[in-house]
């Protein structure tokens, strides 16, 4: 689309920040690939008769009430035709980073937040004189010509972009012009607003606050009461004041992996088995994008579907996965003793050092969990060949794929799992 085209729209006049979105993206994607899919209702996630729930789901099933989350048993009772198929993150992965590389075309101000969402600083300025409304038009065009679509929400703020993206689905554009945020923002529900989740709805509900308008116009002390020291942003973002800016976020700030079973693990052999394999995983994505975090988290959540988590700081190189299965096989104690079964497992590592070129100097001691070396010269012998080993098992998987090595307690966990993969951002970087 030529500039010209901005001819006939409003002038724009300070920040310009876009919200792009891919629709029903998983599903988009599968459809694409199968074109005898495209039209149907196609459900993308686990088994219905091992625990599993919904990852996403085409427009054609959510006419039939199907959504995000649900339980797989739910969605194929409200649709029993759909089209089922389990994530294929590669190809998903594949798709996302083309379509970020039609954005950053745009501008070098993008910051994704998830594989499917974005957000783009557009704002007009003696060199990019292009009319923020032609640069969605065009990203629309150039994103449906992969073979999925988007959704885009323009305003001046994040805030407003992302409330205003979800305006109007599938192939939606909704422009929110400078000076006009308080019109677009009053009449939504107060749930409509980033970080206004069930309790805090329910909490402004009995403030007698059900709406933006409302929530604008109420007194720091009594939002105080629901938001704590968020209220003043809460009510900013509310009136369409947006101090956050887009930042360019190649810096990756977790990768994390998890997974849902079948049936419920209540042995501590196939618990320690299950984190085992988790944990290799995790270790080979921090590999790859040349990672070594300080933090490592565990994550449980029990037969009553409730969540609990610990955290501890790594005690040896932490994109080697035979140093988080030995301190994951002591921290899930914290959170597990027999009797209890537990649902669902996932392992994360964070605290990376801002530069990557320098890795961060750990235990020479800090080997795999049957190393016993005391002497230092050993330890460094036997790191270097451990290193020696991960590098060469990466690179064979790289060439031949995921499953061209497993170890035996991978191969255990595989057949009890429910076909669900989770979302975690920071693994599409």
């Amino acid at each position: 689309m030529s500039d010209q085209s901005s001819h006939s729209l409003p002038p724009w006049e300070g920040p310009a920040i876009l919200l792009v979105d891919l629709d029903a993206f998983f599903a988009s994607v599968e459809q694409h690939d199968h074109p005898a899919w495209r039209g149907k209702p196609v459900i993308v996630g686990g088994d219905a008769d091992r625990h599993g729930v919904v990852s996403t789901c085409s427009y054609e099933a959510r006419a039939f009430g199907v959504r995000s989350a649900m339980p797989a048993s739910r969605a194929r009772a409200l649709c029993p035709d759909a089209i089922w198929t389990s994530s294929h993150f590669g190809r998903y992965r594949e798709m996302s980073q083309q379509v970020m590389d039609i954005l950053r075309d745009e501008t070098p101000f993008v910051q994704q937040v998830s594989i499917d969402e974005a957000f783009m600083d557009v704002t007009p300025n003696r060199i990019n004189t292009t009319h923020p409304v032609v640069i969605a038009r065009r990203i629309m065009d150039r994103v449906e010509a992969l073979g999925v679509t988007c959704s885009i929400g323009v305003g001046t703020s994040k805030s407003v972009a992302k409330i205003a993206s979800d305006m109007d689905k599938p192939r939606g554009l909704t422009v929110v012009y400078p000076g006009g945020e308080t019109h677009f923002l009053d009449p939504l529900p107060s749930k409509a607003l980033s970080g206004v989740g069930p309790a805090a709805e329910k909490a402004l509900a009995a403030l007698g606050v059900h709406t933006l308008g409302q929530l604008r116009q109420t007194s720091l002390p009594l939002l105080h009461r629901v938001f704590g020291k968020n209220a003043e942003m809460m009510r900013d973002r509310a009136a369409g004041r947006d101090s956050s800016v887009v930042v360019d976020n190649d810096e990756v700030k977790s990768v994390s992996n998890e997974v849902t079973f079948a049936e419920d693990l209540t042995e501590r052999d196939a618990i320690t088995t299950a984190l085992a394999s988790i944990a290799t995983k995790v270790a080979r994505r921090l590999r790859q994008k040349g990672l070594s975090g300080k933090t490592l988290t565990l994550k449980v959540r029990y037969a009553d579907r409730s969540i609990h988590t610990c955290q501890q700081p790594l005690q040896g190189p932490g994109d080697d996965d035979g140093v988080l299965r030995r301190q994951l096989d002591t921290m899930i104690d914290e959170l597990w003793h027999p009797g209890i079964a537990l649902r669902l497992l996932g392992v994360g590592v964070s605290g990376f050092s801002a530069d990557v070129s320098s890795p961060i100097q750990e235990s020479l001691f800090a080997l795999d969990d049957t190393s016993d070396v005391t002497n230092p010269q050993e330890a460094e012998t036997t790191q270097r060949s451990r290193r020696s080993l991960l590098t060469a098992t990466d690179a064979l998987k790289e060439r031949f794929g995921e499953d061209a090595i497993q170890f035996g307690y991978e191969l255990k966990v595989s057949d009890n799992t429910t076909g669900t993969s989770s979302k975690n951002p920071s693994d599409y970087k």
